[in-house]
């Protein structure tokens, strides 16, 4: 098992929200939380919490059901390494 390190695991950190969360914020745009949810989404309340509350660690199954609603999926691909020096 992963060691975690802070808000995360060794691989995936972060210091404040999870990043997913800000992605689908921005994957949103000007789409109103009730039609996310009348497509399938979660409801506006959990989004809401989301993107102007505290929740910091959204469950993997809400984000799923919320980019499908928005007509998206994820994909898995191989990290970008930068290299320093």
């Amino acid at each position: 098992m992963a060691k975690r390190n802070g808000h995360g695991y060794g691989a995936y950190t972060f210091r404040d929200k999870d990043p997913v969360i800000f992605q689908l914020q921005q994957m949103a745009g000007d789409t109103k939380l009730s039609q996310i949810t009348k497509d399938g989404g979660p409801s506006t309340a959990c989004m809401r919490a989301w993107f102007h509350g505290d929740t910091r660690r959204p469950q993997n199954a809400t984000i799923e059901a919320a980019g499908r609603a928005l007509g998206k999926e994820r994909v898995w691909r191989n990290i970008v390494r930068r290299s320093h020096g």
